[in-house]
Formats: structure tokens, sequence, C-alpha cells
């Protein structure tokens, strides 16, 4: 199948600082690929790299990275305004700085349509109203006159995926859409999540650092560390045998209803995330890893086993 997302080989640098390196993925129609770690591992640069969001100073390089038939490291800064909020959506993580206070929540969403589809503001209110309405939320006439600051976080973010809606994308980023938010209310966003994907066949790529949230939503995931993604699998085969000692550190932290002692220690991984610099080699884990050795130092293999598994260690199949 033709993917919607193609990435292959992503760089991302600021300054001496290698952000992401050599990030590999494709997403098809209708999936949903997870991409998790810890927080500063490059996850939601990844993301804008792709959207062509990064920050000042932000240099982006890639062997491929292809939307459809949209080769994106080549296209102008007007070519990307074209497609982003259009066929290319993103939901940001803290929906509040995202929506601009200063405007009504409908101002803002006929905006988008007006930019992207040439709507008379009547018919933009009239889609902003459907799409409002199709992401649970209630009165949504009186909700496009609000401003973001009258709105609650749930509600908020109800909004942004409405707007990310508007225009009918084929692929959907969402980067950590349920941080901040209670229990409750991500439960119900990721089921909108869930239902609206398959509704609309969206492809997903959803950031998350919660392994509760991948098993979930997820049909692949991609584990990354330090700026590389350093396992990536189907996601029953990744939760069944986890190769890369990061990912059984992440899956190690998770405490298991029946098998953890409630007063037993919560799993860690210990040390810290190293800064990447120029001329750096060999795995960024080593030196919070157990089974550290020395070729450690030098350029790890990625390795891959028959289910579509991959791995960057030195370590053979299914040791530790």
């Amino acid at each position: 199948m033709t993917p919607v997302l193609e990435v292959t080989n992503l760089r991302v640098s600021f300054g001496q600082t290698a952000a992401v390196r050599g990030v590999s993925l494709r997403i098809a129609r209708g999936e949903t690929h997870c991409l998790v770690g810890e927080s500063g591992c490059g996850k939601s640069v990844t993301a804008l790299a792709v959207m062509g969001l990064l920050a000042r100073g932000g240099e982006r390089q890639a062997d491929v990275l292809r939307f459809h038939d949209h080769d994106l490291s080549r296209l102008t800064e007007r070519g990307m305004a074209r497609l982003r909020g259009d066929r290319l959506a993103m939901i940001f993580q803290e929906p509040m700085t995202s929506l601009n206070p200063a405007y009504t929540v409908g101002s803002q969403m006929v905006e988008v349509l007006a930019r992207h589809r040439g709507l008379a503001r009547r018919t933009a209110r009239a889609r902003a109203v459907e799409l409002l309405a199709r992401v649970g939320i209630t009165a949504p006439e009186l909700r496009l006159g609000q401003y973001p600051h009258q709105l609650s976080g749930g509600l908020r973010q109800r909004v942004m995926i409405a707007m990310a809606l508007l225009c009918d994308p084929d692929l959907l980023i969402a980067d950590e859409p349920t941080t901040a938010l209670d229990v409750t209310v991500q439960a119900q966003i990721l089921r909108l999540l869930q239902r609206l994907q398959r509704e609309l066949g969206l492809a997903l790529l959803l950031i998350t650092h919660d392994m509760g949230i991948v098993a979930r939503m997820a049909q692949r995931v991609s584990v990354m560390y330090a700026g590389e993604v350093v396992e990536s699998a189907p996601v029953e085969a990744l939760f069944a045998a986890p190769t890369h000692p990061y990912t059984r550190g992440l899956l190690a932290c998770i405490p298991v209803p029946g098998t953890a002692r409630r007063d037993a220690p919560l799993g860690s991984i210990p040390g810290v995330v190293p800064r990447i610099a120029p001329g750096f080699a060999g795995c960024a884990f080593r030196d919070r890893c157990v089974h550290a050795m020395s070729a450690c130092a030098e350029a790890v293999p990625l390795r891959r086993m028959a289910d579509g598994h991959a791995y960057l260690c030195r370590l053979p199949e299914h040791v530790g």
C-alpha cells in the first residue's frame, strides 16, 4: 500500500545540537503510528519538521520526506502553507497557546475555511458548527462566539481537533493531545480520535510518552531516544517481546496490577539523556544500559526481524 507519509533518514539540528538523527517511518491510510519516548527525545521536533514549522535556527534534512506525491523537502514555504491545515493537519500539545486568545473560536475556524476552501462566511460558519458538533461539543453555535479562555481544557482540545478536521485532511499529527487533561477527559479525547479515524480513514501520527495510550491506539510504534528511533515494531510484537534495553526500561516503569507490590518502588531508568553534539558516535543509551560493552561506542547496527520488528542495538534478539 502506498503510504500517506514516508520519512527516511530525517535529521534536524539546532546549531551544535542534533535534535533528530536518522528517523524513518511510513504511515498508511487508516493507520495509527505512535511515536513514543521520554520528554526531550525529539518526538515533537520530528512532527514539526514534517509540518515545516521548526523554530528559527532549525535545519532539516532527509533522504525522503514525502506526503502523497509532494516532496516536502523541496516545497517552498508558500507550498507548505497550502498543505498545512488542509490535507496535512496537526493538533498541538497545549490548545491555550495554539488558539489565539484575542479572537473567538468561530473567527479562527472560519479563517481556516476561507483560506483553504474560499468559502463564504455563512457557509464556513455552518461547516464549523457541524465539526464542533461532530467532536462532541454541545451548543456549538454558542461556542463559536466564545473566546478560548471561556472554555475548559477539554473543550479547547476538542476545538483544536475540530479545526484540524475542517478541511478533511489525509494525515493528522496529534502531539500529546491529552496532556494536562484529567483522566476522564483523556479517555474521551482518545475515543473521539479513534472514532473520527474510523469514519474518515485518517492516517494518524500520535505522539505520546504514555505506553498505555500506545497499547490502546497504535497499529505500529516507534520508540525514540536521544533523537533517534531505537526500536520500531507492530504494537503487539513490541509489547510481547521488547528488544532494545531502553524499550524494556520504559515498560518496566509501568506498575502491573496484581503483580506490583504496593510498597515496592516504581521502576526507573538511572542516569540522564546525553547531549548529542557533532561527532557523537555509538549508542546514546550506553551510559544507562546494564548490557553496555566497549563496542557500543562505535556505530550501532540496525537489526531487522522477520515480523517487521527492527531495533538499534548490538544485543542479539531476546537477550536480557
